[in-house]
């Protein structure tokens, strides 16, 4: 089983501590606004940047799911 990142940017409100936490998974667009680097599954050391990533942000525009490597999921 893998794990992915979720990003939800109608939530994001810009705040940037997933870029400054996990600047490797994480960017900001010119709004502001999360942008998801890392689209596939993560390794350990993303994971463990992704964890802190997802437990700073403050509206909880971050979210870690499980699932497979398969496009369908």
């Amino acid at each position: 089983m893998t794990t992915r990142v979720n990003a939800d940017r109608d939530r994001c409100v810009g705040a940037g501590m997933c870029a400054l936490t996990a600047p490797n998974l994480f960017d900001q667009d010119k709004d502001g606004r999360v942008v998801l680097l890392a689209n596939g599954a993560l390794n350990d050391a993303e994971l463990d940047a992704a964890r802190e990533a997802v437990a700073l942000c403050p509206s909880r525009a971050l979210s870690l799911r499980d699932g497979t490597d398969d496009a369908s999921s």
